[in-house]
């Protein structure tokens, strides 16, 4: 057995503060046994010359394969072999295609932690049929509950296209002026517009598209990075998309919202009367074998909840013990949890 050994990013332990080391240990199992095999073992914090460390066993060494699948963890700042109490780093392969300032930049009340976005992204791709899709940069993602834009922030960096929802007219105009002015800044091959969607002479919505290029090279070649946003209620989103359009939705449920027809104001601090209306929608918009991954606040939902729901609509709730390992507090009000789901060929059809 070789032992391996795994820094965590400073603001990761700042951000989650007690829950860092244990929600570090859960993403690494579920990517473990997606991309591992189930070969990693004994996980568990570590002190070396003082540092804390997220150690871990692996029968053999970790190939090539193996430590693209773990250079991607939200939490790993530095990968090492430890032998005879020595560490020897490894070279990292990263996904990212851009400068962190993509994921930082955006400063804003409610804004969803980037370091929990990109672990809820991850953990929702080891649910889908292929999780390896997640390496290859061929995967399609939508956020229905896109607010402004950090997981849509996320899936680019990884190299995706994007697509997302968002009602709230004010946090739409935010992230296309964001987005516009970040890929203006970071000098690169782009075109954008804002649009509006009108069918049978109404207008449906407003809808944002972007095309941009890691390179001038792969712009040139039509190898764009698409990002959509619809403007419009996420209980419609299928009129937006085709069906079958996305591998991963990936989504931060809001503590308390308003949902519906624009002449309805319920609002509920619960996100299930909003994920009832809206799911049977985002299942037609996710293809057989897909995954859908869904964060939300404990303290106004339960667990149990979200899985029957799922489950009533095709999908199948992924519930081994490390998927029972990302509860962990925001703060006096939210205690967030994660529930992730494949959705079965016959799911639709349900």
């Amino acid at each position: 057995m070789k032992t391996y050994g795994i820094l965590l990013f400073p603001s990761h332990n700042r951000v989650y503060a007690h829950a860092s080391v244990h929600l570090a240990q859960s993403e690494l199992l579920v990517v473990g046994d997606a991309l591992l095999d189930g070969r990693i073992g004994s996980v568990r914090e570590t002190v070396l010359g003082g540092v804390p460390y997220l150690t871990f066993e692996v029968d053999g060494d970790l190939t090539e394969s193996d430590i693209g699948a773990l250079s991607n963890l939200s939490s790993l700042y530095a990968l090492f072999e430890i032998e005879d109490g020595r560490l020897a780093p490894l070279e990292l392969t990263r996904l990212d295609r851009f400068g962190s300032d993509l994921i930082t930049i955006q400063k804003y009340a409610g804004k969803t932690n980037e370091d929990f976005t990109k672990l809820l992204l991850n953990v929702t791709a080891m649910a889908c049929d292929d999780p390896r899709r997640l390496l290859t940069g061929d995967l399609r993602v939508l956020d229905p509950l896109c607010g402004r834009g950090t997981t849509l922030n996320q899936a680019v960096m990884y190299g995706f296209d994007a697509a997302g929802v968002e009602r709230d007219t004010k946090s739409f105009d935010a992230y296309a002026n964001f987005l516009r002015q970040w890929m203006k800044n970071s000098r690169l091959k782009h075109r954008a517009e804002i649009t509006r969607v009108r069918r049978d002479r109404k207008t449906l919505g407003r809808r944002f598209h972007a095309e941009l290029g890691e390179d001038k090279e792969r712009y040139k070649r039509g190898e764009a990075i698409e990002v959509t946003v619809i403007n419009a209620d996420t209980a419609a989103s299928d009129a937006f998309f085709g069906p079958a359009s996305f591998d991963l939705i990936v989504t931060d449920a809001p503590y308390g919202v308003q949902h519906g027809a624009t002449a309805r104001t319920e609002v509920s601090r619960s996100p299930m009367p909003l994920l009832t209306a809206a799911l049977p929608a985002w299942a037609r918009l996710l293809r057989p074998g897909g995954a859908i991954g869904i964060a939300w606040n404990t303290h106004v939902a339960r667990r149990s909840e979200l899985a029957e729901l799922l489950a009533d609509h095709g999908f199948e709730v992924a519930d081994s013990e490390p998927h029972h390992g990302f509860r962990h507090r925001v703060d006096q009000a939210i205690v967030r949890d994660l529930v992730v789901a494949r959705l079965a060929a016959t799911g639709r059809d349900r």
